[in-house]
Parts: C-alpha cells; sequence; structure tokens
C-alpha cells in the first residue's frame, strides 16, 4: 500500500461501528453533552497512535505490539497475552459490528423481518469467505466501504448544518452532562461514557500489521496514522454534536442505529433506506478489517511459535491464513451468540486499553535500542500521559458492567490454556518453549 491508500485504510478501520452504533449508547451515559466523550476519546487516541508511530518507523514488521512488548520486556508469556489481547479486541469489534449489522438499520429495509442473531451470524461467514480470497481484494473492498461510509456521515453533518441555519434543534442540550449523580459519580459516568465512546477510535493500531505490506512504512506511516486518526477524530465530534442536537438522549440510547434517528429528526428529505445501506455498509467495513487483521496477527503468533504452528496454515494459491481465519471466525461467532452491541464494544475498549498502556511503557523501554535508519520520535511527555489515561479508562473508575470484565476474562483465560498447551506442545518434541524470534 502507497500513502494515500493507507490513509483511507486507516480511516476506514477505524470509521464504522463505533460512531454508526454506539453513539446512543454513549449519550445514555454521560447526556446530551454526547461530544465531551468523543473530545476526550480523540486527545487519547492521539497520545497512543504517537507511541505506534516512532514503534512501527523502529521495527516495520506485521506483529504490531506483541512485537513491540518482546522486544521491551523479552517475557513470551507476556508477550502472548499482548498479542492474544489485541486479536481478541478486534473478535469482539468484529461481533459489535455484526450484531449492530443485524439490528435497526437492517430493521429499516427488512421490516424486522429477519433475526438480528441469524443476520449477524450469516455475516460473520460472509467476511470470512472474503478474508480468504486475500489481502488485495479486502484492501479494495476497504476503500469503497470507507468513500460509503465517509459520505454517510457528511450527510449526517449536512443535516446538522441545515439546522443549525435554520434553528432547529435543542443546543441547550449540548452542555448537560447526566450521569446520574455529581462528585465521584460524576466523574465515573463520564469516564465510562469516554471509555465506551473509545470503542469509535480503536482501529489505528490494526495498521502497524500491515507495516511489511506498506511501501516505505517509515515515512508513510506517520502521515498516514495522523491524518486518519486527526480526519476521523474531528468528524466524531461533530457528528456527537449533530446528534445530541437533534435526537433526545432517550432516543438515542435506546436504538442500535442512532444516526439513522438523527436523519429521520432533521427536517432533511434524506431517504431514510439509502441512509440504512449506507450505515451497513460502514459496519460491514470495521468487521471486514478486524477480522482481517485478527487472522494475520494468529497466524504472525504461530510463526513466532507463540501460537501452535498448525495456525500459520495458509490456503494454497491464494496464500491466505486459512488456519487462522477459521480460528477467528469460530471466536466470533461465539462472542456474536453471546454478547450484544454496547458490552462487546465496551470489552474492545477494555482490551485496547490494557494494550495501549503497555504499548506506551514499551516505546519508554526502547528507547535504550537504536536502530541504523530514521524514524520518527515521540516526545516523552505523550507516551507517559498515553499510559496514564490508558489505565485510567480501563480501571473501575469508569462506570463499566461486570459483564465486560468477566468477557474479558474468559477469553484472557482462553490464551492462558492456549498457551500452556503449546508449550507443553514445544517441550514434548525437545524445542525451546520460552524462545521467541520477535
Amino acid at each position: 500500500m502507497g500513502p494515500r491508500l493507507l490513509i483511507l485504510f486507516v480511516i476506514g478501520d477505524i470509521l464504522g461501528t463505533g460512531i454508526y452504533a454506539t453513539t446512543g449508547k454513549v449519550a445514555g451515559k454521560v447526556g446530551g453533552a454526547l461530544w465531551l466523550p468523543f473530545a476526550i476519546g480523540f486527545a487519547v487516541a492521539i497520545l497512543t497512535a504517537a507511541s505506534y508511530v516512532e514503534l512501527v518507523g523502529k521495527y516495520p514488521k506485521a506483529a504490531g505490539a506483541a512485537l513491540y512488548t518482546q522486544r521491551a520486556f523479552n517475557v513470551p508469556f507476556v508477550t502472548f497475552l499482548v498479542a492474544f489481547m489485541v486479536m481478541c479486541s478486534g473478535l469482539s469489534s468484529a461481533s459489535a459490528a455484526a450484531l449492530a449489522f443485524g439490528g435497526d438499520y437492517l430493521d429499516e429495509l427488512t421490516n424486522g423481518t429477519v433475526p438480528a442473531t441469524l443476520a449477524a451470524v450469516l455475516f460473520i461467514l460472509a467476511l470470512a469467505a472474503l478474508n480468504l480470497r486475500g489481502v488485495s481484494e479486502s484492501v479494495k473492498a476497504n476503500v469503497v466501504f470507507t468513500l460509503v461510509e465517509l459520505t454517510g456521515l457528511l450527510v449526517i453533518l449536512g443535516i446538522g448544518l441545515a439546522a443549525v441555519l435554520t434553528g432547529d434543534g435543542e443546543p441547550a442540550r449540548l452542555g448537560n452532562v447526566e450521569t446520574g449523580g455529581t462528585g465521584y459519580a460524576l466523574l465515573s459516568g463520564v469516564l465510562g461514557a469516554t471509555a465506551l465512546g473509545f470503542f469509535a477510535f480503536v482501529g489505528f493500531e490494526d495498521s502497524v500489521n500491515m507495516a511489511e505490506e506498506t511501501v516505505d512504512p517509515q515515512r508513510t506511516f506517520p502521515r498516514g496514522i495522523f491524518i486518519g486518526v486527526a480526519v476521523t477524530g474531528t468528524v466524531y465530534v461533530l457528528v456527537a454534536l449533530v446528534s445530541s442536537l437533534l435526537v433526545p438522549t432517550s432516543t438515542l440510547a435506546a436504538s442500535s442505529g442512532p444516526l439513522l434517528e438523527v436523519v429521520k429528526a432533521g427536517g432533511v428529505a434524506f431517504p431514510h433506506r439509502l441512509f440504512a445501506v449506507i450505515a451497513l455498509f460502514a459496519v460491514a467495513n470495521s468487521a471486514l478489517i478486524n477480522i482481517m487483521m485478527a487472522s494475520r496477527l494468529c497466524y504472525g503468533m504461530a510463526n513466532e511459535r507463540i501460537l501452535p504452528r498448525g495456525m500459520g496454515r495458509v490456503l494454497p494459491g491464494r496464500r491466505t491464513p486459512v488456519a487462522g481465519i477459521v480460528f477467528v471466525t469460530l471466536l466470533a461467532l461465539g462472542l456474536v451468540s453471546t454478547g450484544e452491541i454496547a458490552g462487546l464494544g465496551d470489552t474492545t475498549s477494555f482490551l485496547l486499553l490494557c494494550v495501549f498502556a503497555v504499548v506506551n511503557v514499551a516505546v519508554l523501554v526502547l528507547r535504550r535500542d537504536q536502530v541504523a535508519h530514521p524514524h520518527f520520535r515521540a516526545p516523552t511527555p505523550l507516551p507517559v500521559l498515553g499510559a496514564v489515561t490508558a489505565l485510567i479508562l480501563a480501571s473501575p473508575l469508569a462506570d463499566r458492567s461486570a459483564g465486560v470484565y468477566l468477557r474479558a476474562g474468559v477469553l484472557v483465560l482462553l490464551g492462558v490454556a492456549l498457551w500452556a498447551v503449546n508449550k507443553l506442545v514445544l517441550r514434548a518434541r525437545g524445542e525451546d518453549p520460552g524462545g521467541s524470534r520477535l
């Protein structure tokens, strides 16, 4: 990929399910000041993006956070946990997208005749089939989907501009922070809304797994990631402002298709069904990228002997990681069957916030490791603040349900079990179970 395609890839990876499906759930946590969690999430994303840009410039390989963790701490078990958490975050994100696909947006087209869970399962299977076709086809589909979902958000912004010019909406609602209390309850509510809203920003970290398929990554990635995060962050804050301006908080909170509610309330003659189609493309794009990245991360871990080698098997002819695709698809189907959009979105955020804290520390530790080629270097306060803010948003200070911690814990325990089995197999073969070529 060249620089333009990478920028579109990053934007497409970030845009999608978070803003199209969970905006209403964020509103339910914070009230009319819906823009506030997205503004805070934007700042947190920029901090961590700077660390990723420095690290991908130093080590342009596909393993991403796992690579950085291993180089910084040289503890294979921790490396595996980080890699597995990244993979599972992609799967929980794709599962949230699948459920959003089967929700209110699809209901607008089918009048509710297709069960949401069935639609989500068929959706996951279709994405797995596309993923098997290869990176080239998947990236090309991503470009098309990105342009479509950007169009949808521009429609929302156009509706908002028309509302401002005609005096429609409730501007007073934009300053209402409704978290059910004051003091600690207020802080916890805002942090909880920010943690859930941060789900809309995850995705830029997936792009580092494309480092080996990008032209001149040392020069391409800084521009690609920073422009991608800046564009999406600006659009998110503006969309949040428009949503809260035009639609009551209770209506947004009750909908799995909140932006469709904005279109309906906007007073602009834009076809509701057409917007529903655009939204379906948006959530499909998020799921496609996350399934694609999770399968390739699985493939990378198998090559590094962190997962069983059989999971590195590729499809003859297409050279796509067939074993990894099957594995992550099965996990995604399990999550779709047992979760709901907000819970899966918050699970994604929690897992990645933990990983981001490790990555921000790793970038500081790896300052002692000098490389021969030039690369971007983040100002030291940025990774420090990135680690602190990530830990705060991952902590119980953020108003997060126990189910999120339980789901994340089950996924991590599954990872521990896989690591232990792989270690025993390597030991039985007389190989070094603690080694890693990362």
